[in-house]
């Protein structure tokens, strides 16, 4: 079955079936177990590897079994967007005493820890409504956090944006560096040697102006871009204070 392009407007989450299931359902098979198995995919092989012919071999049944399930390969990439999306540790809503820089930084760390463990959601996060229930619980957090620091409104949307587009950014920029490391099979520090050196080669501005960043790399890259996130939420943080102090809530 060849997959057929769907509105953007359309989302798993409220179109309805589309009625042509007949018969019992494939015996061993069930959606989760199959979202399960494309989020395994997709880890493993990337969005543009990713096609319904290998992920029915990889679970021993035929692409007509998965489609049982699912109408069509988006709407399985969404489904399995908010699966992965559904690993991230949401602080609860009820904890209306929680500090909201505490529950911004939460949810900042674990959207780049999401992205970190599965790249492909970075790129999916636009492709499809963020409507799904763990989407829908992740969003609803991050308004309630901002909402109890006084923001309102537009700055409110602004604050959020911030965060969690800064998160967002960062964790996409992460990942396709990582792909890179991963696809040359080397280590990730000395990669960066190479760039570092090709770099260099190519115009010695680029080289001077890495080196007022960063003149060390001390622990390792990793354990720089795990610094680097940390002094940009802190800064984020700081600018939302700051626009909290400026505009006190009234009332």
């Amino acid at each position: 079955m060849v997959d057929q392009p769907r509105d953007p407007s359309v989302s798993v989450w409220v179109a309805p079936p589309e009625g042509r299931r007949r018969g019992s359902a494939p015996a061993g098979l069930s959606r989760d177990g199959i979202v399960r198995a494309a989020v395994a995919l997709l880890d493993a092989d990337g969005i543009q590897a990713f096609s319904m012919r290998k992920l029915a071999a990889g679970l021993d049944v035929t692409p007509m079994s998965v489609y049982w399930y699912v109408d069509n390969k988006d709407e399985l990439l969404e489904l399995a967007l908010d699966d992965a999306l559904g690993e991230m540790r949401v602080p609860p809503l009820a904890e209306d005493d929680t500090d909201w820089r505490h529950h911004l930084r939460t949810l900042a760390h674990e959207y780049r820890r999401c992205i970190q463990q599965h790249p492909w959601a970075a790129q999916l996060s636009g492709r499809f409504l963020a409507i799904g229930p763990n989407a829908v619980l992740f969003s609803t957090s991050a308004v309630a956090a901002v909402t109890r620091s006084g923001l309102a409104g537009d700055r409110l949307a602004g604050a959020l944006g911030l965060v969690l587009q800064f998160a967002y950014g960062f964790a996409l920029a992460e990942s396709q560096w990582l792909l890179r490391v991963r696809a040359t099979g080397g280590d990730e520090d000395e990669l960066h040697r190479v760039v570092h050196g090709i770099a260099g080669r190519a115009d010695a501005r680029l080289l001077e102006n890495t080196d007022l960043v960063s003149r060390e790399v001390e622990g390792g890259v990793a354990a720089a871009r795990d610094r680097q996130f940390e002094h940009g939420l802190e800064m984020a943080l700081a600018g939302i204070e700051a626009a909290v102090a400026a505009h006190p809530r009234h009332g």
